[in-house]
């Protein structure tokens, strides 16, 4: 089952700051060209800050162009990461220990 929120929004300080709630849930962050990462956090938005200030890491040097979550609750979001990176094979996902 795909993302509930489909569309991404503009992955940037700005488009973070606007688009993502300081909430529980999951995330996807993607490139013009692949899926890079899904994650999951008690803070999506500050999981999504931590990623952009991070311009050394793996994600970063991808120029990854948007993000799409789903807020919910903390017990589910283990579980519909897992699902999301079944079905999406995002690219710092695989072979994860997940």
């Amino acid at each position: 089952m795909p993302f509930e929120q489909h569309i991404p929004r503009p992955f940037n300080a700005r488009g973070v700051q606007q688009f993502s709630p300081a909430a529980s849930g999951v995330y996807g962050i993607s490139n013009a060209r692949e899926w890079l990462y899904i994650g999951e956090s008690e803070d999506i938005q500050g999981s999504l800050m931590s990623h952009l200030e991070d311009s050394n890491g793996s994600v970063m040097k991808h120029v990854p162009t948007g993000f799409v979550y789903e807020v919910c609750i903390g017990g589910r979001r283990p579980a519909r990461q897992d699902r999301l990176v079944q079905e999406y094979e995002p690219l710092f996902n695989r072979n994860s220990s997940r």
